[in-house]
C-alpha cells in the first residue's frame, strides 16, 4: 500500500537571503559575516552610525559592489556568491535614490512609466500608482514643478512600476525637511504594504526607521548587532551598544540589594521579578554592582521627592522639555517633563524613578 501523501506545507522561499556576506576594501572589511533573511511583504531598515557598513550592504544587494565572501539570494536565486555576480539590471530590483534621480525632461507620467514595456497592463499600473501616491492630477507636470516630498513619491512609483522582486531605498528622506520625513515615511509604508512590496532601506534617522520598518537591523562595525521590532530594540536591547544607540538614555551605577530590588542614587527600584542581566537573562547576584539604563521617561519630575537634580541643559520639544540634570555625585541623567514645567538653568528640581522596564548590564 503506497504511503499517504505528505500534508506538510512547504516553507516559503524568502525574498532576500544574505548568508555570511563579506565586503572589503583591500584588507579592511566593511561588512563582515552578515546574515539577513526577509520574507515577502516585509520592510527592513538598516540603521546605524556613519561608517557602520549599512549603505555598503544595500549596494551589495543591488549588485553595485562585489562580495569578498558569502552569498546573496533574491527569491531563491543566487545573485552574488562564489563565481557569480549578476549585474544590477538583471536582478529585478527597484531602487529609490537619495537624490530621487528623476528625468527632468520627462513628465511625471513618463518618469513613472520608464522601465516598463508600455503594454496596456503597464499603462494601467502606472495610472494606479500615480493615484496611490496622490499625484494622478500631476501626471503631465515636470519634476521641477513638484515639491521634494512629491518628487520622492514619483521616485517610489517609478521604482514600483516594473513590479520588482525587491525594493531598495538609500536614505530616501534625507533631502526633506525634518517635519516631513516621519510623515512621508508613514505614507510610504502604507503604499508598500498596499502593494505587498518587500523592501530594504537605509537611514541614520531612528524616527524614520521606527515609522516605516517592520524590523530594524542595528549595525556596527560591519555586523548586525540586533534585528528586531522598534519596541524590542528600545526596551529589550541585546547589547550595551544597542541600548546606548537606540533612543536616549544614560547608564548609572546601581547595587542589587535584594532579588527584586535595586538601589541607585536617585532612589530604590522595585522590580516585578528577579533582576537579570541583559541580554542573557542571568540573575544579578545580590550585592553586585550593575549599570542601569535610565531613559528620559524613567526620571519623573516630582516636587515632593527628596532626590534632586540641578538643571544643566534644557531642550524645548513643544509639549515637553528634555532636561539634563546633574545629581549630587556629578552623574547626569535625562528627564522628559511637560513643558509647562519651565525650569531655569541651575535650578534644583525634585525627581523620582518610575521605571516600567529595567535594563541592566554588568558594571563597566
Amino acid at each position: 500500500m503506497p504511503p499517504a501523501p505528505s500534508m506538510t506545507t512547504p516553507t516559503p522561499v524568502p525574498v532576500l537571503s544574505l548568508h555570511g556576506v563579506r565586503h572589503a576594501y583591500g584588507a579592511r572589511a566593511t561588512v563582515d559575516g552578515l546574515n539577513l533573511t526577509l520574507a515577502t511583504g516585509s520592510i527592513c531598515c538598516l540603521l546605524g552610525p556613519s561608517g557602520c557598513g549599512k549603505t555598503t550592504v544595500l549596494r551589495c544587494i543591488g549588485g553595485f559592489e562585489p562580495l569578498a565572501g558569502g552569498e546573496i539570494r533574491i527569491a531563491g536565486e543566487v545573485v552574488s556568491g562564489p563565481g557569480r555576480h549578476l549585474p544590477p539590471e538583471q536582478r529585478r530590483i527597484g531602487m529609490v535614490f537619495q537624490d530621487y534621480a528623476l528625468f527632468p525632461h520627462l513628465t511625471i507620467e513618463r518618469n513613472v512609466a520608464f522601465g516598463t514595456r508600455g503594454s496596456a497592463d503597464d499603462k494601467a499600473r502606472v495610472e494606479r500608482l500615480l493615484d496611490m501616491v496622490g499625484l494622478k492630477s500631476h501626471a503631465q507636470r515636470y519634476p521641477h514643478e513638484l515639491s521634494g516630498g512629491q518628487q520622492q513619491r514619483v521616485a517610489l512609483a517609478r521604482a514600483l512600476a516594473p513590479q520588482p522582486r525587491l525594493l531598495l531605498m538609500d536614505e530616501p528622506f534625507s533631502n526633506l525637511d525634518v517635519d516631513l520625513r516621519e510623515q512621508l515615511a508613514a505614507e510610504v509604508r502604507e503604499i508598500l504594504k498596499a502593494t505587498n512590496t518587500t523592501a530594504v532601506f537605509v537611514t541614520h534617522d531612528q524616527n524614520e526607521a521606527f515609522a516605516m520598518a517592520d524590523e530594524v537591523a542595528v549595525m556596527a562595525d560591519g555586523r548586525i548587532q540586533q534585528i528586531d521590532t522598534a519596541y524590542n530594540l528600545y526596551h529589550r536591547p541585546a547589547s550595551r551598544f544597542v541600548a546606548d544607540f537606540i533612543g536616549q538614555g544614560v547608564f548609572v551605577r546601581g547595587t542589587v540589594v535584594a532579588e527584586r530590588q535595586l538601589a541607585i542614587e536617585i532612589g530604590a527600584v522595585s522590580a516585578p521579578e528577579t533582576i537579570r542581566y541583559a541580554p542573557d537573562g542571568s540573575p544579578c547576584p545580590i550585592g553586585s554592582q550593575i549599570d542601569v539604563l535610565l531613559r528620559p521617561d524613567d526620571v519623573v519630575h516630582d516636587d515632593t521627592s527628596p532626590a534632586q537634580g540641578i538643571v544643566r541643559h534644557k531642550a524645548f520639544r513643544g509639549a515637553q522639555i528634555l532636561y539634563t540634570l546633574e545629581l549630587a555625585s556629578g552623574t547626569r541623567v535625562l528627564s522628559m517633563v511637560p513643558s509647562h514645567h519651565n525650569h531655569r538653568i541651575g535650578e534644583a528640581i525634585g525627581i523620582r524613578l518610575d521605571m516600567d522596564h529595567l535594563i541592566a548590564f554588568p558594571a563597566s
